[in-house]
Formats: structure tokens, sequence, C-alpha cells
């Protein structure tokens, strides 16, 4: 029964490396990844929900422009993540309208 104890002790470990620290490598991995890809212009998102504009880097800051002639310095590992461009939306298909179309009687199906 001992062994038995020890393999289940083994399965376990492996279980919760499998799902905690796993993922929350590859999470870390991708946020540096992320903060070594920054570039000037890029709009970013901060820990403390602000939205900017890359406008200067440094190793350890980053000035982010957050209105015209409005500029703060903020830690690089305070950047939560860079939001996506408009030129990285022109592929996506556009919005479906929520509004139901009319028929062409004039009246609303439904």
């Amino acid at each position: 029964m001992n062994g038995f104890g020890f393999l289940i002790l083994i399965v376990a470990f492996a279980f919760l490396w499998l799902v905690l620290v796993r993922p929350q490598k590859r999470r870390q991995v991708e946020q540096q990844r992320m903060l070594t890809d920054l570039r000037i212009g890029d709009e970013v998102l901060t820990a403390g929900g602000i939205y900017g504009t890359i406008v200067r880097l440094d190793e350890s800051e980053v000035a982010v422009e957050i209105a015209p002639q409005l500029e703060v310095r903020v830690a690089r590992r305070a950047i939560a993540g860079v939001t996506p461009s408009d030129d990285d939306d022109a592929g996506a298909l556009p919005e479906e309208d929520p509004t139901p179309a009319e028929s062409p009687s004039g009246e609303n199906p439904g």
C-alpha cells in the first residue's frame, strides 16, 4: 500500500504542474516577449487602465502620450498590453447590424 500512496502523490504533483505551473510560465514568457517587442508608436494599455501611445523607450521606463501634449512616465513592466491598431482590424469582417432588416414590403419579419 505504501507504493500506491507514493504513486498517487507523484500523479498529484504532475497534475498540479500541468494545470498551474506550465500555463503560468507560458503567460510569463508571452508578457516578457511583449515587453521586449514594444516600439515607438504602439498604442498600449497600462496596468492602471490608461491607454496611450509610446513616444520614448528606455530600458526600464516608457514615455506614454495619453493626450495631446501630455506624456507620463511608466515603468516598462507596468505595460499590460499592446492594443491592436486599426490596420490589424482591416482584414476583419464587418460587424453585423443588430437591428433587424426590413422586408421589401416594409414590414418587420418577426
